[in-house]
């Protein structure tokens, strides 16, 4: 069958009102719970699971899949209003979205959001339908070495998205590192750094980390700001509308991030967070003036939107087309497959032809309902600044520590979100960025796998990582990266110089 064909099977299967019902259920509830921070779309889908058993396989994963996305649409909500990331992937977004919110500019920052959401998808789709045995190809000649260097690379580029020095922002990346070290090591079972807390041998979890240097650390910092400061005048449809310029300044960045976005979601076990973070710090990197970043700048919204999105869609790439899952949330994906006895792998779409097509069209589908869901709400989501913050912070409170309990069933991760929301109070005091340390501990446990698995395969032999081509374009690219990043503060720490001097001869 060629494109067309498949096509048209796709939306005959996608435009099934059961289907169609399923798809506006999925990405309702998935928007809903991405602005809600901590509950995340992969505890969501894990409660949804048991639900599958009773509906046909083609709306189950429909309405999966639609949580999976419409959560990426709203965990910037939450980041661009309250400087608290409702996913992990939107933690970068408060970086210049919650700056926008400050300058009375939250409307067009969640209208922007949208439409680069959906620019990153609808590429992301395409990817999805044009190439992807050419990706699915691609990724499979990715061992441990190229992993490896791909999350150092992103590390690197970490280092780039703080504002301020980049020894700053290295410096959180290896804070991050040292953080995802706490916990029973994979390897030899050891607990390590617990410091005699039995609840730490599983680890920090993500969303503490994130609750923490994101929100309690965002409310202890404003707790003397005045009531409903942000938003006084009416919301308008024409409030909301971006200028010329900021639609001049969104346009390229929204296509540079799908196509990062694209890229990096199609490699298994990347994930759409390393995207955001990548695409943000593409966008500082080529950016006329860097100095304009983390002060509300809209390139630092809209590439990471659009790469989170895209990734978002081709990481149904590696899950579906190879059977192989690129994050949690993936697996759970590929464990509905399997319920409904369909196995994953490369000849899911040939033996599914319907079941692959009438997805791939119902990600358009559940993007359009999304925009048409957004849209219209983005004047009561900037309503919720007029509450006064006597009763809107301890309403942030009481969701992060519901969500950050819901991970676990754990108290202790309620004081420990804790300790970690007084420690970001204290990195934002003296200017260090938190996003940084986020990725480092995000990737850090997963360099640590790829890093000894590449090792025990070439017996212990480090050269193995210059003599795999795509392993060395990588490490080749993370050293042009660093030592631009030398020259750049070099400069800098010379302009500054230069202006100094000249200051103090000017009177003369």
């Amino acid at each position: 069958m060629d494109l067309f064909s498949n096509l048209m099977l796709g939306v005959d299967t996608a435009l099934d009102p059961t289907t169609l019902l399923y798809c506006l259920i999925g990405v309702t509830l998935g928007t809903l719970i991405g602005v809600l921070p901590g509950i995340g779309a992969l505890a969501t889908i894990s409660l949804l699971l048991p639900i599958t058993y009773h509906i046909a396989p083609a709306p189950a994963l429909v309405m999966l899949a639609g949580v999976w996305y419409g959560a990426q649409y709203g965990g910037s909500i939450a980041s661009i209003l309250l400087n608290l990331p409702g996913t992990p992937s939107s933690a970068v977004v408060c970086l210049d979205g919650y700056p926008m919110t400050k300058q009375g500019r939250a409307g067009v920052a969640l209208f922007v959001t949208t439409i680069a959401s959906f620019v990153g998808s609808m590429i992301g789709i395409f990817i999805l339908v044009m190439f992807t045995p050419a990706i699915a190809a691609l990724a499979l000649r990715f061992g441990p070495a190229e992993y490896f260097a791909i999350m150092l690379l992103g590390l690197v580029a970490a280092s780039t998205v703080a504002a301020g020095p980049p020894v700053k922002g290295l410096a959180m990346v290896v804070l991050g590192l040292l953080l995802g070290t706490v916990g029973t090591d994979v390897g030899s079972g050891v607990a390590r750094f617990h410091f005699g807390f039995p609840q730490l041998r599983d680890g920090i979890t993500l969303v503490a980390l994130a609750m923490g240097l994101f929100g309690i650390a965002e409310v202890v910092g404003s707790v003397n700001r005045k009531l409903g400061a942000e938003v006084r005048e009416r919301i308008t449809f024409r409030s909301m509308l971006p200028t010329r310029t900021d639609v001049r300044q969104s346009s390229m960045p929204m296509l540079r991030g799908s196509a990062v976005g694209s890229f990096i979601g199609a490699l298994p076990g990347a994930g759409v967070a390393i995207s955001a973070f990548m695409a943000y710090a593409v966008e500082k990197r080529i950016a006329r003036d860097p100095s304009r970043f983390g002060k509300g700048a809209i390139e630092g919204i809209t590439g990471p939107e659009a790469a989170n999105n895209a990734a978002a869609q081709t990481a149904f790439v590696p899950t579906l087309a190879l059977g192989i899952p690129g994050s949690a949330t993936m697996g759970l994906m590929l464990g509905a497959l399997i319920i409904h006895g369909i196995q994953p792998g490369p000849l899911f779409i040939s033996n599914q032809p319907e079941l692959f097509w009438g997805l791939v069209v119902s990600f358009g589908v559940g993007n359009i309902l999304l925009v048409i869901l957004n849209l219209p709400l983005i004047g009561m989501w900037v309503a919720l600044l007029r509450v006064p913050y006597k009763l809107l912070y301890p309403a942030i409170i009481i969701f992060i520590c519901i969500g950050v309990y819901s991970v676990r069933n754990n108290v202790f991760d309620i004081q420990l979100v804790a300790v970690i929301g007084i420690l970001g109070y204290i990195l934002v005091t003296f200017g260090f960025s938190a996003a940084p340390l986020l990725l480092g501990f995000v990737l850090g446990p997963l360099m640590e796998e790829t890093l000894r698995r590449t090792l025990l395969l070439s017996r212990g032999d480090p050269t193995v990582f210059i003599e795999r081509p795509i392993s060395a374009g990588f490490l080749a690219v993370t050293a042009a990266l660093l030592i631009w990043s030398a020259y750049s503060s070099y400069r800098m720490q010379r302009r500054e110089k230069l202006a100094r001097e000249s200051g103090l001869k000017a009177p003369e």
